[in-house]
């Protein structure tokens, strides 16, 4: 079995507002099975991630799917099946990490510094997701073509 493989578009330039906040220090667009749809990282960024390089926003993207499949899961077992998961947020030493749902088959995640106003990063994702929701979605892969 072969298929054609097809670059995604790279959304990382509709990140750009998000990563304008003060204290945001990157953000990825990550579609439901894992995969990175777009990155950016703050400018003059400090510290041991001072650029999300691409092989870490695409582990970043891995552990948002596993993150949120994790949160559906939960609301599922503490809620029922219909329950969806609307947001997460981890908090660290150094931070906090936002999830939320982008759109059909697409989250968006933003890291940020422990300083930074983490409801006003909340709210300004939900803006982004209501403006561009559409460009973030992720819709299923095609199965790959039979040889003939």
């Amino acid at each position: 079995m072969t298929g054609i493989i097809t670059p995604l578009p790279d959304l990382g330039w509709m990140l750009r507002p998000l990563i304008e906040i003060p204290g945001v220090r990157h953000s990825v667009v990550v579609s439901e099975d894992g995969l990175r749809l777009g990155h950016a990282s703050a400018e003059n960024l400090t510290g041991p991630v001072a650029d999300l390089s691409v092989a870490e926003a695409e582990s970043l993207s891995a552990a948002c799917a596993a993150m949120t499949m994790t949160g559906r899961s939960t609301t599922a077992l503490l809620f029922g099946s219909g329950a969806g998961v609307r947001q997460l947020m981890l908090e660290s030493d150094h931070g906090f990490v936002l999830f939320t749902h982008a759109g059909v088959g697409a989250h968006l995640g933003v890291a940020t510094d422990l300083e930074a106003d983490v409801g006003l990063v909340a709210q300004q994702m939900q803006l982004l997701v209501v403006k561009i929701g559409s460009h973030l979605s992720s819709q299923p892969r095609d199965p790959a073509a039979a040889a003939s």
